[in-house]
């Protein structure tokens, strides 16, 4: 199936779809994937808020590069991966921990979301990707 279009796949990487992120794990290793929750912006950087501890955050520093895959099942099978390097690390803003929780579960889950999970994280991060490289299909309805 040929790819999406630039605009076609921006587009959909604005939506909400849960991400797969994968980013190198070292040698004798396979890469590290796991879901995340993901931001992006048609012509900017996509970007991730996670624990500033996590083995995530040191494999994404060390590396220096990851790659995201978002997925859809219905209507149609289509899905949008970007790779790239990371372009910065810092303290993630309450503001960006508010707006992706709340891109993913609305404003009123979101808000119960962050009051009963303060406790459980540490201190967050907010991690961005210069998109570089972009593979994208619709398989249609199968």
């Amino acid at each position: 199936m040929p790819p999406l279009s630039r605009e076609e796949r921006e587009q959909f990487l604005t939506e909400p779809h849960i991400g797969a992120l994968a980013v190198e794990a070292g040698p004798d290793r396979g890469p590290l994937v796991v879901p995340v929750w993901y931001d992006y912006r048609p012509g900017g950087e996509l970007w991730i808020v996670t624990e500033a501890d996590s083995r995530k955050a040191k494999l994404l520093a060390d590396a220096g590069r990851f790659s995201l895959m978002a997925e859809r099942l219905a209507p149609s099978v289509r899905y949008v991966s970007v790779e790239g390097p990371v372009s910065e690390i810092r303290p993630a803003t309450e503001a960006e921990d508010t707006a992706m929780a709340e891109r993913y579960l609305g404003e009123e889950v979101a808000a119960e979301y962050l009051r009963t999970r303060g406790p459980q994280l540490g201190a967050l991060v907010t991690v961005r990707m210069r998109p570089q490289r972009w593979n994208s299909s619709d398989l249609g309805s199968i």
